[in-house]
């Protein structure tokens, strides 16, 4: 059984960070999900637990995320995603070397549902989104180099598609063409941070998920 692993809890929410080979919230096809094993946590202390799905990784990324204790709060929260007032920031390990430092990225994405992927396409079209990052290289070792990424947008497998557009596969995502092995279900993807602005104020909260732990992710800045 994976243990879950608890970054924040309090009477509102409780943060995780997700372990990569998981599906976020609960399915009919899986015994295991990160929302089964948060509603296994919260049922040691109330009888009917209320677990509200805020937001998802995919399967193969690791990192933070949230659940909601209270309808109130998944509101919120789903006020403060769709309002912008959230940014999220990933760590990702690509083989190659990019071709700068930092870059900042805007493409038209098409969701392919046959081969469950994101097709960028060079103009825009009429079931095209657009997409955008920003990349900064924080970091490198004998696997490849650690990348920063903050998304602007949140399209379907945005991060992976961007950066395999211009040759930067991320390790292990061979639906993207890495050519390099990484562990089962899982790419070298992880949600590092998770910043919200707190209602009427200007101050922020931010959750930062610890690191996996393998040889992949030993870095000098780690």
């Amino acid at each position: 059984m994976t243990n879950l692993e608890i970054v924040c809890e309090n009477n509102d929410y409780i943060v995780v960070n997700k372990m990569a080979g998981l599906i976020s919230e609960k399915s009919p096809y899986e015994d295991l999900t990160v929302e089964n094993q948060v509603f296994n946590h919260l049922l040691k202390n109330k009888q009917k637990p209320y677990i509200g799905v805020i937001h998802r990784l995919d399967r193969v990324t690791s990192g933070v995320l949230i659940f909601a204790k209270k309808k109130s709060i998944l509101v919120a929260f789903n006020n403060l995603f769709s309002s912008r007032k959230v940014q999220k920031t990933y760590l990702a390990i690509v083989k190659n070397k990019p071709p700068k430092n930092k870059g900042h990225l805007i493409n038209f994405l098409v969701k392919n549902k046959l081969e469950k992927r994101a097709d960028i396409v060079p103009t825009k079209t009429k079931d095209s989104l657009e997409c955008t990052l920003s990349y900064l290289v924080i970091d490198k070792n004998d696997f490849g180099y650690l990348l920063e990424i903050k998304p602007k947008t949140g399209r379907f497998h945005q991060i992976r598609a961007q950066l395999a557009n211009i040759g930067l596969p991320i390790i292990g995502d061979k639906k993207y063409g890495s050519d390099q092995e990484y562990l089962p279900l899982s790419i070298c993807l992880h949600a590092r941070k998770l910043t919200y602005q707190i209602s009427d104020s200007k101050e922020s909260k931010t959750f930062e998920a610890p690191l996996p732990k393998n040889a992949f992710w030993t870095f000098k800045s780690s």
